[in-house]
């Protein structure tokens, strides 16, 4: 019998200790507060212990504002004493529209001050950089990061949508290193794991955050993904009596990497059918033919 892959074990982000291997992503937390709650109950309740947010969240996806998102979070945890105690926060910044990037120290420095004015907490357990600012130097980063650290602001940092050449540069002058990196991953979109940058996760001892995990929900609809590999994914879901997208989650959590994968769905049964995959049997067999069905053809 093949060797099955480690799809449920927790994963461990620097000094924060363990989270689930799925994390509920607040791009698209920008229903009412009711629905709101019951989404993000739905998630911790999941074992989905990392909840994921960024300033930028709410200008999109029916959200009214920069920093709705992180607004509709923080009135959440006001809602239900004791959960912000129980989950690892994380949010982003560095991305201002019309500008579009600006990781400056003065910058970074005010924008997760606002951040955690937003959301009503003394801290965010993991601040990250949205998006390079190719014209910030790393050291500067890493000088509002040590800052951000020694007044309690923030425990771990980490960077999103970086090449793994932006990434070593900057982990170069962080204390302690980064502990964190979110490149976009999933069943179809593999360049993570030919591009470097998983394995300098592995090399670093940094945690990959998976996001669109579910190709922005293409993975569930099959819209625009190659018949073939949807065929794999069917079969497999059919065989493990799950869906197609909790066999497409099950991928991301395959590698040895140890990825936790980001969902961003707002539909509460939806959360139960996503954290299936962490029950999921996958063999290398299963995910390199997941693999060559992506590709559309047959590996060397």
């Amino acid at each position: 019998m093949s060797e099955l892959l480690d799809v449920s074990s927790a994963r461990t982000i620097g000094e924060l200790g363990d989270v689930g291997p799925l994390s509920i992503g607040c791009w698209r937390l920008t229903g009412s507060d009711a629905e709101n709650t019951a989404v993000i109950s739905a998630a911790v309740d999941a074992g989905m212990t990392l909840i994921e947010n960024a300033d930028v969240y709410g200008l999109d996806w029916g959200g009214t504002h920069f920093g709705a998102c992180e607004e509709a979070l923080g009135r959440i945890f006001t809602a239900i004493p004791g959960l912000r105690d129980r989950i690892i926060l994380a949010t982003k910044g560095g991305i201002i529209p019309g500008v579009p990037y600006n990781s400056s120290a003065e910058y970074i420095t005010s924008a997760c001050e606002a951040s955690l004015s937003r959301m009503g907490v003394d801290h965010v357990d993991l601040y990250q950089i949205h998006r390079p600012d190719n014209f910030t130097h790393p050291e500067e980063i890493a000088q509002a990061f040590n800052s951000l650290k020694s007044r309690g602001l923030v425990r771990e940092f980490g960077v999103s949508n970086y090449t793994v050449a932006q990434t070593l540069a900057l982990n170069a002058f962080v204390d302690n290193g980064l502990a964190t990196t979110q490149p976009q991953l999933s069943a179809a979109h593999l360049e993570p794991l030919r591009d470097g940058t998983l394995d300098l996760c592995m090399e670093s001892g940094i945690t990959p955050l998976a996001w669109s995990a579910l190709a922005g929900g293409a993975l569930a609809t099959g819209q625009g993904v190659a018949p073939a590999l949807l065929a794999v994914l069917d079969e497999l879901a059919a065989t493990e009596n799950v869906t197609r997208s909790a066999i497409a989650i099950a991928f991301v959590l395959a590698h040895p990497s140890r990825p936790v994968a980001i969902i961003g769905t707002q539909t509460p049964s939806r959360i139960s059918e996503l954290a299936l995959a962490t029950s999921v049997s996958l063999t290398r067999t299963d995910v390199y033919a997941i693999i060559q069905a992506s590709d559309g053809t047959p590996l060397p």
